[in-house]
This record gives structure tokens, C-alpha cells and sequence, in this order.
């Protein structure tokens, strides 16, 4: 039994660790990037790029019919039963679905230019620009489609190779443009970097499953079963598109775009950063958790050994990254960025809380409930717009940092109230334990920033680090036999070369 046990633990391991690799891999490539971008653009700039992407994301999910995410576990089932010619044509009904929702998106992102220019900027009209942006949104949704195709069959390394070579395109993509047009070349750069994402994707999906036009006859009819999946997954991402809009517009209104961009830089550090660790819920993680049923003793333990194990890669990390927050701001982007240093430090507190949140919220997505998963999402959605609004007005844009964790503690909360109430979901010991050890340390870490001398600051902070991943390493241990399987491939390795 314990070493199935340890078997279990060092399954989500060893995912987490290869989907996080991969995006580790890309966030290093990137930050070459991000600091030249920063420098060449400035803040207001980064806040434009933030406040067009955020909008065309909004306008790509509002009519992308969730294929990107539906048509996975769609072509998955397919794949799994090895009918070749199967799946050959459902890849031709997510491809007729990909460009209809890819010209319905781009109509919509050019009929609606004049009401997205009033909604987003409280300055000029920037009709034009997103006319302009349109064939960025249905360049997205073909990808998306593509990427479906990919993932349900498997093919992790093409779809590393996919993330590496974009990011090293964006690179040589934007910084001779942002050098020689500035913030003029925001648009051509987000349009290219969408078609560069397209080229990438097909020359690894064509080659799986060729472009084909035979047998279109009646196509669309039989992927409504894969629309309607997406749908609760597509109005979720609505209105998460919704309350970046609607935030970014607030801070552009009540602040100017330098607000903007120095609150998108904080968000981008404390979150997608650490999505590091959160990367391989949905391929591996939300399909494992479809499988279990009703059986709800297998589905609490396998939420619960997922939440277990992102706590403990995800705390060292925070741990760090707040203490050297005011070390790593500027060599990821400029000094003018320096002012987001506290938000961002508070922010990562929420990512301690989403580490527990976001395995429970699965449930709902792998029961199909997606009445449940549209009410907890709208009601952490509102919560999260009143907080930052009141957040900013208040305590400017470090108080944005403290609604950001609040809403994240509302989360859990919600999330966990109601799978415990419908699915019987129960939060085991070790989790608890875990939380109670990693969560108030995380605090207390957050607490040494506060002090006045730069000794005290940094030698209790770095303390405090190593402390947590201390706690982190010997429980993976105990859970996985790290140690071991360590040991096992470095004697295996120098044995081979020895």
C-alpha cells in the first residue's frame, strides 16, 4: 500500500515536473524579451500591449466555442481506440468548426471596433486598431483548433517544440520592430506573432493529419456534441477576458496607462510564473480526475494528492520570489518598474491559496457541472473586480496586490464549500498540515520585506527561503522516495559512462 502511495505522489511528480520544465524553459527564453520590450516601450507602452491583447483574448474566447479545450478530450477517446480512420475525420469536423469560429471572431472584433475603443480607452479612437487586430483573433482560433489535435494525440514534444520556437520568434519578431517604430508597431508584432503561432502549429499538425476537403458534406452537424462541452469552459473564459478588461480600463481611467502597465507586470510575475507549477492540470491532471466517476473516496484523494504536491514545489518559489522581488524587477524589466514591488510581493501570496483552489475546481469541469462551475467562477470574477476597484481607490496600486489575494481566499472558500456540500469532497490531514506549515510561512516571509534593515530584511527572508524548501524536499521524500529515484538515475547515468 505505501508504495502505491509513493507510486501515486510521484506520478503528479513527474508531470508537474515535465509540463513545468517546458514552461520554465519558455519563461527564461522570454525574459530576454520582456526586458527589451520593457525598456524599448516603457510602461505606458507595456500597458497598451497589455490593454489589446487582453481585449482581442476577450473577442478570440467570446467565439472560439471552447474547441481548443473540448476537442482534446474528443480526439483523446478517439486516439485511445486506435481508429485511424476516425479520428482522420473528426480532425476535418475540429478544422470545418476551427474557421468558422475564426471568421466569426474576426467579423466580430471588426464590427465591434468603435464599442471596444469606448470601453477600453478613455482617450482617442482606436477604432482602426482593432479593425486592424481582427485577423489576430481568427488566426488564434485555427490555432486553437490545431492544438486540440495535438494534445489529444499526445504529442507532448511537438507541442514543446511549438512554445520554444515562438518564443524565439517573438524575440526576433518584436524587438526590431518596438526598435524602429515604437509603440506604433504594437499591432503588426501581436497580428505576427499570431501567424507566426499558426505556421508553427500546422507544420506539426499537417504533417500528423494533412489539410483534407473530402467528406465535408454535413461536418458541422457532427461536432455539436464537442461545441456544447466547450461551452461552460468558453463563458468561464468570457468572463474572465471580461474582468481584465474591465480592470485594466478602471486602472487606465482612474490612473493612466503607466498604472496599467506596471499592474500587468506585477500580475504577470506572481501568476503566469507561477503557472510553472500549475501547467499540467489540464493534460494531465483533469483527464486522470474524469476517469475516477462517482467514486468520490478515489476523487478526494487524487484532488487532494494534486494539491499536496503543487504546495510543495509552488512554496519555495514564492518564497523566493517575493524575497528578491526588488532583485528581479529590474533585470526582468527596467527600473521604472520598480514602483509594482510591493503589489506584486502581496499578489504572490495568492498563489499559495490557488494552489489548493484550482485542483477542487476540476471537480466541477471532470463531473460535467457546468452550472456549478459558471456559478463559482462568476461569483470569484465579481468579487475580484469590487476588490481591485476598492483595492486602488484606497491604497492605490499596491492595494490592487491585496485585493488580488483576497479574491483568491474567496475562492477556495467558495470552491471548497461546494464540492464538500455536492460531491462529498473532503480535505484530508496531510493537506490540511501541509497548508497550515507552507501558507504561514509564506506570511512570515511576506512580513520580512516590511522591515527596516537591509540585514535583518535579507538574512531572515533568505532564512525563511531555505526553511521552506527544506520542509518541501523532505516531504516529497517521505511521499515519493525522491531521494531514491535520484540516486537511482545518477548511478544509472555514471554507470553507463564510467
Amino acid at each position: 500500500m505505501a508504495d502505491r502511495e509513493k507510486s501515486s505522489y510521484g506520478h503528479v511528480l513527474k508531470y508537474i515536473s515535465i509540463f513545468g520544465g517546458v514552461q520554465g524553459l519558455n519563461i527564461l527564453i522570454g525574459l530576454v524579451r520582456n526586458k527589451i520590450v520593457a525598456y524599448l516601450l516603457g510602461p505606458g507602452g507595456m500597458g497598451l500591449v497589455s490593454l489589446f491583447n487582453s481585449t482581442i483574448n476577450f473577442v478570440s474566447q467570446t467565439t472560439n466555442l471552447g474547441i481548443s479545450f473540448s476537442a482534446v478530450r474528443h480526439v483523446s477517446e478517439l486516439f485511445d481506440s486506435g481508429d485511424e480512420a476516425r479520428i482522420a475525420h473528426f480532425v476535418r469536423v475540429v478544422r470545418a468548426w476551427s474557421l468558422l469560429t475564426a471568421l466569426c471572431g474576426m467579423l466580430l472584433c471588426m464590427v465591434a471596433g468603435p464599442w471596444l475603443s469606448n470601453i477600453t480607452f478613455s482617450w482617442g479612437d482606436h477604432t482602426l486598431h482593432f479593425v486592424l487586430l481582427a485577423p489576430a483573433v481568427g488566426l488564434m482560433a485555427i490555432t486553437g483548433g490545431e492544438t486540440a489535435i495535438l494534445k489529444g494525440c499526445r504529442r507532448l514534444k511537438s507541442l514543446a517544440m511549438i512554445q520554444i520556437v515562438n518564443i524565439f520568434g517573438a524575440l526576433v519578431l518584436s524587438v526590431p520592430v518596438y526598435y524602429f517604430f515604437g509603440q506604433t508597431g504594437i499591432v503588426p508584432v501581436i497580428v505576427g506573432l499570431a501567424f507566426l503561432s499558426l505556421l508553427t502549429t500546422i507544420w506539426y499538425s499537417y504533417r500528423l493529419y494533412p489539410l483534407s476537403f473530402g467528406g465535408l458534406q454535413g461536418i458541422l452537424g457532427q461536432g455539436l456534441g464537442m461545441v456544447r462541452l466547450g461551452v461552460a469552459f468558453v463563458l468561464a473564459g468570457i468572463l474572465g477576458s471580461a474582468v481584465e478588461i474591465v480592470i485594466r480600463s478602471y486602472l487606465n481611467v482612474e490612473g493612466d496607462l503607466d498604472v496599467v502597465g506596471l499592474y500587468n507586470a506585477g500580475y504577470m510575475l506572481t501568476v503566469i510564473y507561477a503557472g510553472m507549477v500549475f501547467s499540467a492540470m489540464e493534460t494531465d491532471y483533469f483527464p486522470r480526475l474524469s476517469s475516477v466517476g462517482g467514486d468520490r473516496v478515489l476523487m478526494s484523494d487524487m484532488v487532494n494528492k494534486q494539491i499536496e504536491v503543487s504546495l510543495l514545489l509552488v512554496s519555495p518559489l514564492l518564497a523566493l520570489l517575493i524575497v528578491l522581488m526588488p532583485i528581479v524587477v529590474p533585470l526582468l524589466f527596467t527600473r521604472d518598474f520598480l514602483p509594482m514591488v510591493g503589489m506584486a510581493q502581496v499578489a504572490a501570496l495568492s498563489m499559495y491559496l490557488k494552489a489548493v483552489s484550482l485542483p477542487i475546481s476540476y471537480l466541477q469541469l471532470a463531473r460535467a457541472n457546468s452550472v456549478g462551475y459558471l456559478l463559482t467562477e462568476a461569483a470569484y470574477d465579481v468579487v475580484t473586480v469590487l476588490l481591485v476597484i476598492v483595492g486602488y481607490r484606497y491604497w492605490g496600486l499596491y492595494g490592487t496586490g491585496v485585493a488580488i489575494t483576497a479574491s483568491y481566499l474567496f475562492d477556495v472558500l467558495i470552491v471548497y464549500v461546494y464540492a464538500r456540500l455536492k460531491y462529498g469532497y473532503t480535505m484530508s490531514y496531510s493537506v490540511l498540515q501541509l497548508a497550515a506549515i507552507q501558507i504561514p510561512l509564506g506570511l512570515v516571509i511576506y512580513g520580512t520585506t516590511l522591515l527596516d534593515g537591509a540585514l535583518y530584511r535579507w538574512g531572515f527572508g533568505l532564512l525563511l527561503c531555505f526553511v521552506s524548501g527544506v520542509v518541501s524536499l523532505q516531504i516529497l521524500h517521505q511521499k515519493t522516495g525522491l531521494w531514491n529515484a535520484l540516486k537511482a538515475k545518477v548511478n544509472s547515468k555514471f554507470g553507463r559512462h564510467g
